[in-house]
C-alpha cells in the first residue's frame, strides 16, 4: 500500500474574483468537493468486504480446524471479542493515530471519533484521492482486524479471553498505529525513505508474527508441549478457512491499488501466481523429506506464498510472484518444521514461522523484482530491510512489554486444570461433540 504512489486531488481555488473591491471570496470560488469514482469506490467497498471475510469465517475456520477439539470453540470467541474491541478502539483513535498527519512517528487525533469521516463534506485521504474517506476509513479497520487475528494463533489454547481482549486494545494504540503511519501515511519517516509494502507484508505480517513469537514467549508453552500429540481436529474446517484467505487475499492485495484499474489487476494475478507456486514447493518439500503430501501441507504452502506476495503484489510482475512464492514455499516449509524445536517457544499455530518468516522474505525481495513500468521503485534491498528490522524489533520488544506489564495485574494464562479440560468448557461453556 504504497502510498507515494497517489497524488491527492481536491479542488482548486479560484484564481479571482469577477470584480474589484471583493474583501471576502464569494462562496462559488470555494475549493471545488473532491470528484469521487464510482468504480473505484464500489471496488474498494467488495474488497473492504472481502478483508473481512478473511478474519470472520476465514481465520475462525482455519485456526479452530488445527486446534484440538477441547480448545477449537475458544478461538471463535477470542476472534469475535478482539474483532470488537479492535474496531471500537480503531474508531475512537486508533485511525487517527495512524493516517492523520501529526509527525513522521505518530499521527494526530484530527481523526478522533471519526471525525469528519460522514456528511455532505467527507474528504478523501491523500493515499487514496479516488474514494470517499469513510471507505478508506473502513478498509484499514478490516487490515488492523486480521492483523491482530493472526497474532491469536500463537496463543491459542491457553490465554484468557479477558487478557486477549486488554491486549488487542493496547497492541493497537501501542504497535499497529505506529507502524501502519510509519510506512502507509506520506508523513511516515518509512514512507519518506521509500519503503515498498503494497500491502502489508511489514505492516501486517512482520508486525503480527514478531508479536507473535513475544507473546507466545511471554505465555509459556501448553502443557505437554513437545511430549503429546497435538494434532488438527479437523483439517476440513482448516481447508476452508484457507480457501476463504485466499479469496479474500484477492481484496487485501488488488483492494491495496485503492482503484479498480491495471494495477489492481496486476496484483491479483501476481496474488494467483505466488500463492500456487507456495502450495507446489511445499507440497514437493514435504514429498522429500516424508515421501508424502498432505493437504494440510498444501493449503499452508499457500498461505506463505500469499504471505510473502503481500508486500510486492503491485509492485512485480509474473517472474517475480513466481520466485516470491516459489521460495515462501520452501523457506517458510524449513521454518515451520524446524523452528519450534529449536527455539522451545510455543507458537501455537507457527504464526512467526508462516507470517514473520514469509512477511519479512516478501519484504527483501519487493524491491529486487519491482519494475518501473508497474510502479515507480522507490527502495533498494537495504531501505526494505532496515524498515522491517525497525518494525520487528518494535513489534516484539513493545508487545513483550505490554504482556509483561499485564501479568503483574492478572494471570495471563488459564490454570492448570482449565487447560487441562479445554477453554471450550473452562472459559465459555460450551463444547463440540467428542467425535468432532
Amino acid at each position: 500500500m504504497n502510498v507515494s504512489r497517489r497524488i491527492s486531488r481536491y479542488g482548486a481555488m479560484a484564481s479571482s474574483a469577477l470584480g474589484m473591491g471583493f474583501v471576502s471570496t464569494p462562496a462559488w470560488c470555494a475549493p471545488a468537493a473532491p470528484t469521487f469514482s464510482g468504480a473505484d469506490t464500489a471496488w474498494m467497498l467488495i474488497s473492504t468486504v472481502l478483508v473481512m471475510l478473511m478474519t470472520m469465517p476465514g481465520i475462525i475456520l482455519f485456526y479452530g480446524g488445527m486446534l484440538r477439539t477441547k480448545n477449537a470453540l475458544s478461538i471463535v470467541a477470542h476472534t469475535i471479542a478482539a474483532a470488537a474491541v479492535v474496531t471500537l478502539i480503531w474508531t475512537a483513535l486508533g485511525y487517527s493515530l495512524a493516517f492523520s498527519s501529526g509527525t513522521p512517528w505518530l499521527g494526530d487525533l484530527s481523526r478522533a471519533f471519526a471525525d469528519g469521516l460522514l456528511g455532505s463534506h467527507v474528504g478523501a485521504h491523500p493515499a487514496a484521492s479516488t474514494i470517499p474517506e469513510s471507505v478508506f476509513f473502513m478498509f484499514q479497520l478490516s487490515f488492523a482486524i486480521i492483523t491482530f487475528a493472526l497474532i491469536l494463533g500463537a496463543t491459542a489454547e491457553r490465554m484468557r479471553l479477558v487478557v486477549t481482549m486488554i491486549f488487542a486494545g493496547a497492541w493497537m494504540l501501542l504497535v499497529y498505529a505506529p507502524v501502519a503511519h510509519w510506512i502507509w501515511h506520506p508523513n511516515g519517516w518509512l514512507a519518506k525513505m521509500g519503503h515498498m509494502d503494497f500491502a502489508g507484508g511489514t505492516v501486517v505480517h512482520i508486525a503480527s508474527g514478531a508479536s507473535g513469537l513475544a507473546a507466545a514467549w511471554v505465555l509459556g508453552p501448553r502443557k505437554g508441549f513437545g511430549k503429546e500429540p497435538m494434532v488438527p481436529h479437523n483439517l476440513m474446517l482448516t481447508v476452508l478457512g484457507g480457501g476463504l484467505l485466499w479469496a479474500g487475499w484477492f481484496g487485501f492485495n488488488a483492494g491495496s491499488a485503492f482503484e479498480a484499474g491495471s494495477r489492481a489487476a496486476g496484483a491479483l494475478l501476481a496474488t494467483q501466481v505466488a500463492a500456487c507456486a507456495g502450495a507446489m514447493l511445499w507440497g514437493m518439500c514435504e514429498y522429500i523429506r516424508r515421501g508424502q503430501w498432505s493437504v494440510l501441507g498444501s493449503v499452508t504452502g499457500a498461505i506463505a506464498g500469499l504471505v510473502a506476495v503481500t508486500p510486492a503484489s503491485g509492485f512485480v510482475g509474473m517472474t517475480g510472484a513466481l520466485v516470491i512464492g516459489s521460495l515462501a514455499g520452501v523457506i517458510c516449509f524449513i521454518s515451520v518444521v524446524y523452528f519450534k524445536s529449536l527455539t522451545g517457544i510455543d507458537d501455537s499455530l507457527d504464526v512467526f514461522a508462516l507470517h514473520g518468516v514469509g512477511g519479512l522474505l516478501g519484504t527483501l525481495l519487493t524491491p529486487l523484482f519491482a519494475m518501473p513500468e508497474i510502479a515507480p521503485v522507490t527502495a533498494t534491498l537495504w531501505t526494505n530491510a532496515m524498515g522491517a528490522m525497525a518494525v520487528m524489533a518494535y513489534a516484539l520488544v513493545v508487545t513483550w512489554a505490554i504482556l509483561r506489564a499485564l501479568s503483574f495485574i492478572m494471570p495471563l494464562r488459564v490454570d492448570a486444570e482449565a487447560e487441562a479440560v479445554g477453554l471450550d468448557i473452562a472459559q465459555h461453556g460450551e463444547m463440540l461433540a467428542p467425535d468432532a
